[in-house]
């Protein structure tokens, strides 16, 4: 029997790639209990593989005892893509299909920082406009309440 190949989700952090793993479906059932992988082997290894476009392959290999488990791929470059698949096996088994790559691009400073500024920015924008319109109005540019006498006009 083949294991896999895992469900993964990928999502991107500053140098760094989150990857969830979960546990493909076994079919097989005992007392009428669909068996999950983890009932049958106990624990699984997965083995992560990373690549880039310039065809750097970095292998993490990690047991794991749950259905669903999520890791964090750290050391990165900010800004590239890479590429992510996991394979699952165990240690009675060892024919495993990987999942399909995945490919992501890891954030950057500018990236993170750009929401704070423009949210700083459009803070310091309202600010601004709003003295610059009680300067008008006290100095009676705008809204006016008393009209000019007509000797003044």
């Amino acid at each position: 029997a083949f294991l896999g190949p895992p469900e993964v989700n990928i999502s991107s952090c500053l140098n760094c790639i989150n990857v969830t793993i979960k546990l493909p479906t076994s079919h097989l059932r005992k007392n009428e209990k669909l068996w999950s992988l983890i009932d049958i082997y106990g624990e699984l290894d997965y083995g992560i593989t990373l690549k880039t476009l310039d065809g750097d392959h970095k292998r993490l290999h990690k047991k794991m005892t749950e259905e669903i488990f999520s890791t964090v791929i750290e050391e990165l470059y900010p800004n590239r893509n890479y590429c992510v698949s996991v394979m699952v096996t165990a240690s009675l088994n060892k024919n495993s299909i990987p999942s399909a790559w995945k490919c992501i691009t890891t954030d950057s400073v500018a990236q993170q920082d750009y929401y704070t500024v423009a949210v700083a920015g459009a803070i310091c924008f309202s600010l601004i406009l709003a003295g610059a319109l009680k300067c008008m109005h006290a100095g009676g540019y705008i809204l006016q309440k008393n009209l000019l006498p007509h000797n003044l006009v």
